[in-house]
C-alpha cells in the first residue's frame, strides 16, 4: 500500500496581510484565510488520511479544523511543534518596513532569506530545517508502523524541507 502525506500552509492571517513578522505570534485567520482553508478542504475532500498534524499556533489549528470537516475517518490529531513556524526572534510582531527602515534592505534580506543567518534572537532557515527533518524521520516511521496517510497543517518555512 502506497502511503501519502498531504501538507498545506495555513490560511492568511492578519499579520501576514499587514506584512508583519509573524513567527510564533498567534495571529488569527482573516476572512480570506478562512476562504483559503475552505478551498484546501475542497481539494482534499476525496483524499483519505487517518492522522492529522498541527502546531500549537491557532492559524494551524483553525485551518486544519476546516479541512477535517470532510474527514470523519481521521481519528487522531497530533500537535507537534517541530513543524511550527520559524522564530523571527526580536522582530516578531514588527512590520517589515520598520525593520528595513532601522537596518536597511540589504540586512533585512539577509535575516529574512539567508539560509544560515538568523535574525537577532530567532532561527535561521538551517535551524528550522534541522528541526523539521527530525519530524519527517519520526513521521515516516509512524506512517509505516500505522500504515496511515497523514495531513499536515503547516507554516511556510516549516514546509521547505518537504519540497
Amino acid at each position: 500500500m502506497k502511503l501519502h502525506i498531504y501538507i498545506f500552509r495555513h490560511g492568511e492571517t492578519y499579520y501576514n496581510r499587514s506584512r508583519r513578522f509573524t513567527g510564533r505570534v498567534n495571529s488569527r485567520l482573516t476572512p480570506k484565510g478562512i476562504k483559503q482553508s475552505n478551498i484546501i478542504a475542497e481539494k482534499l475532500r476525496k483524499k483519505k488520511f487517518q492522522i492529522a498534524f498541527k502546531t500549537s499556533l491557532s492559524r494551524s489549528s483553525d485551518s486544519l479544523k476546516i479541512v477535517l470537516k470532510y474527514h470523519p475517518e481521521c481519528k487522531k490529531v497530533i500537535v507537534d511543534d517541530r513543524m511550527i513556524e520559524r522564530s523571527y526572534g526580536d522582530f516578531e510582531g514588527k512590520f517589515h518596513k520598520t525593520v528595513i527602515k532601522k537596518y536597511g534592505k540589504k540586512q533585512f534580506d539577509i535575516w529574512h532569506r539567508s539560509y544560515d543567518v538568523p535574525p537577532p534572537g530567532g532561527e535561521s532557515i538551517k535551524m528550522v530545517e534541522k528541526r523539521v527533518l527530525s519530524f519527517i524521520k519520526d513521521l515516516i516511521a509512524l506512517m509505516k508502523r500505522d500504515r496511515a496517510n497523514v495531513v499536515i497543517s503547516a507554516h511556510g518555512n516549516s514546509m521547505r524541507p518537504f519540497r
